[in-house]
């Protein structure tokens, strides 16, 4: 049986409102800001820094719409240096700053509230690429596409991969440790990581890229601007691990009965095929059928419906391994089990990839259907059938009709428990129901030893979230760090963290 909420509900009278309203604008010093555009401007060039609101208007417009940004300006250096000389400036006239990499982020972490933007997107250079080493070395700006195009190019693989590859840029997913569908493989960010450059908020430059497996030197700097979101410097640069690139690539489609199947579906291919399994997916009946129904180009692969499906991949760089073959065999006796209702495997690469469309499309066909409160959430892998099914319980029960859209990457325990509105219901009026939901999730993620936040980072949506579910120690020396590091807190001033005291 599935156990029932663990904890009490949270929701109280001094429980802080989520961060669900963007603050007014902060109103900086006129004067100010014209002494440091002007310098600014004189040393960037003319594509250097923006003003005019038909040029700045895409840096303030996030992809979910739940946060419209403001700014004096867009600031566009095209070097480490000319970063440096950015905040250096804002630094001395006192101006907060709010870095964006390719605005894909989904808690407002990138946007300013009236803070000056950094974009990061002129610093777009690969600077070098070992193969022996097996590092890439590039700069903030450049695309999570483009990166993965220079390693295939050395014939190496940079194995992070997310739905948002081709807009989303290499400092933003340092800044917020991204994941994405081969963290069950390998790992996060901050795993495919060696060494970072990082412009501190007083304009120094930190040159920490190094290619060493091996540094036992001190403290791992690099580990602090990995996941802080821009709040403690402007990562400018990193060298990338990566990994020789596959020979073979399985990839398969299972319609399983309950959530419960799938985690019995992932221990049997975890048991014979080890780290070659790649990926691991999860995805609703409710979520395939958006897709189908939402978005063009896409077929029903398995005949009939199933409560879940299961999206999985198998890769190898060993000549001799037939993956096809495997893959087979634990789907026959997943089947013989009754884990496994059906079952494809595709036939090619270009089949492989309309797999995989169907999951990555899932997030857009959520659109149509109107409101969508979201959670990215992480419980042990041990744990997610049971979080699935309870977490959807319980919010059935908080409201009538609403839809819930539990997908995401079973292999490391990251859900997306996403919430659809009920159908024919006000959007705004759903939306302003999110905090309630939220605590009944949040509550039920934090008793399974859960965290509120997987991969898209805490930013301005979670940041009261946060001050719950966080240990306080925690809190307290992030805090330290934070006032250590940028002691005037100007670096993405709001985001993360709040202070009592400020």
């Amino acid at each position: 049986m599935t156990p029932r909420l663990l904890i009490a509900p949270r929701a109280s009278a001094s429980v802080p409102a989520m961060s669900s309203i963007p603050p007014p604008p902060l109103r900086l010093p006129e004067a100010q800001v014209a002494s440091v555009l002007a310098r600014l401007s004189d040393a960037l060039g003319p594509r250097g820094v923006l003003t005019g609101p038909a040029d700045m208007a895409a840096y303030l417009v996030e992809p979910r719409g739940l946060f419209p940004g403001a700014t004096p300006a867009v600031l566009r250096p095209a070097s480490t240096n000319e970063v440096s000389l950015c905040l250096a400036a804002c630094a001395e006239a006192g101006l907060p700053v709010v870095p964006q990499g390719g605005n894909t982020g989904l808690v407002g972490g990138q946007v300013p509230f009236g803070s000056l933007l950094l974009s990061l997107e002129r610093l777009d250079r690969v600077r070098a690429v070992d193969a022996t080493d097996l590092t890439l070395t590039v700069e903030a700006g450049v695309t999570l596409h483009a990166a993965r195009a220079a390693a295939e190019a050395a014939g190496c693989l940079f194995p992070l991969s997310i739905a948002s590859e081709g807009s989303c840029r290499i400092g933003g997913t340092l800044s917020t440790n991204a994941g994405g569908t081969a963290v069950l493989r390998y790992g996060n960010m901050r795993e495919l990581t060696f060494g970072l450059e990082v412009v501190l908020a007083d304009g120094r430059i930190w040159n920490g890229l190094s290619r060493l497996r091996k540094d036992n030197t001190g403290y791992a700097l690099k580990d602090l601007f990995i996941g802080a979101e821009g709040t403690l410097g402007v990562i400018t640069a990193a060298v990338l691990r990566l990994f020789p690139r596959p020979r073979h690539r399985t990839t398969l489609l299972a319609g399983v009965p309950d959530p419960q199947a799938v985690l019995a579906v992932m221990r049997r291919f975890r048991a014979v095929a080890g780290d070659a399994l790649t990926g691991f997916e999860m995805m609703p009946r409710f979520g395939m059928d958006l897709v189908l129904r939402h978005m063009p180009g896409h077929r029903r692969v398995l005949a009939g419906d199933h409560a879940f499906y299961v999206l999985a991949e198998l890769t190898s760089t060993r000549i001799s391994d037939d993956l096809p073959s495997l893959a087979e065999e634990v789907l026959a006796a997943a089947m013989e089990a009754g884990e496994v209702e059906d079952a494809v495997v595709a036939a090619s690469e270009a089949q492989a990839d309309a797999l995989w469309r169907l999951r990555e499309d899932l997030s857009d066909a959520q659109k149509a259907e109107g409101g969508s409160i979201k959670h990215d959430v992480s419980v042990p892998v041990s744990r997610v059938a049971e979080f699935v099914v309870e977490a959807s319980r319980l919010c059935e029960a908080h409201m009538a009709g609403v839809r819930v859209c539990a997908f995401g990457h079973v292999g490391d325990g990251n859900i997306h428990f996403n919430l659809s509105q009920p159908a024919g219901m006000d959007k705004a009026a759903f939306l302003a129901r999110w905090e309630g939901f939220n605590r009944l999730v949040h509550d039920y993620v934090s008793a399974l030893g859960g965290s509120i936040s997987a991969e898209h980072g805490i930013g301005f949506l979670k940041r009261e979230e946060l001050r719950l579910y966080k240990d306080p120690v925690a809190l307290d020396v992030m805090a330290r760090l934070k006032d250590a590091m940028d002691p005037a807190g100007l670096l993405n001033p709001g985001k993360v963290l709040l202070r009592p005291d400020r």
